[in-house]
């Protein structure tokens, strides 16, 4: 019998028994995310008990009995039979005075097709020592907060709901935001389509939702044979992912066609 609590992970759940996706998913409409598989293998690895009952609006105690038909013995403390857990805060929410938060709502930017990462870095590098940015977005921004946290950002996301999602970014005194490096062009674009030939693998991203783009893009390059190539059509140019591939030891080739059509070549170095 497996024994869960609220800081168990969602993914070590589903882990244990893939039928519980379904009893998760029936306790909250707000948990129907999890159906698509990239969000809820990023979520499920993130997520405890006690996050999703605070997305879902219930109870840890409701949450974990109805898991219970499935084998699991659930375990609480008395304050949680009625309280959703909160969460708690890190040391830099606590401190930062109301004044050193600075907001910047970036919706409107992603509802009109347009990529707000510059907006967004343009903002941290004019964060003085101490300061907080607080991004108002509709999602949880996975790939902003690695490619920050990288850069030594601490975080902090609070979901307030399905459609608001605060995620708080502390610049310590060692912090620099980096320059993003130059985007490689289609210099060489012919000779390396002719180089893979037919070992080409092509994905169409253009009518996915942030951030299922990137999420598909990183999943097939993790599926990619080594002497192979991925093709990847595109709306606009990722610039979230191009960090990421210098970690995977991965190298890229961008050939704009339109204003809202992208071609993007990966392959491994």
């Amino acid at each position: 019998m497996n024994v869960i609590d609220a800081n168990s992970k969602i993914s070590t759940i589903l882990k244990a028994h893939p039928e519980a996706l379904e009893v998760i998913v029936g306790i909250s409409p707000k948990f129907n995310k999890l159906r698509n598989p990239l969000l809820r293998k990023l979520v499920a690895s993130r997520a405890t008990v006690a996050m999703a009952c605070g997305m879902g609006g219930c109870t840890v105690e409701f949450f974990l009995k109805q898991l219970e038909p499935l084998g699991f013995k659930a375990n609480f403390t008395t304050e949680e039979l009625s309280l959703v857990r909160d969460i708690e805060l890190p040391d830099f929410m606590k401190q930062t005075s109301a004044e050193n938060f600075i907001e910047l709502d970036v919706r409107s930017e992603i509802e009109s097709g347009n990529d707000p990462l510059k907006l967004i870095l343009g903002k941290t590098k004019q964060l003085k020592l101490k300061q907080v940015m607080k991004l108002v977005n509709s999602f949880e921004p996975i790939p902003l907060i690695q490619l920050l946290s990288k850069q030594g950002y601490e975080t902090y996301t609070e979901i307030i709901n399905e459609n608001l999602v605060n995620t708080y970014f502390y610049k310590r005194a060692d912090v620099d935001v980096q320059e993003s490096a130059p985007l490689k062009k289609e210099v060489d674009w012919d000779e390396i389509l002719d180089h893979y030939e037919n070992k080409i693998k092509i994905i169409d991203v253009r009518e996915l939702e942030m951030p299922l783009p990137m999420l598909t893009i990183l999943e097939s390059l993790d599926k990619l044979p080594k002497d192979y190539c991925l093709f990847v059509y595109h709306k606009r140019i990722p610039v979230f992912l191009l960090p990421e591939l210098k970690t995977k030891k991965c190298d890229y080739r961008i050939r704009e066609i339109s204003e809202n059509e992208v071609h993007i070549l990966i392959f491994h170095t």
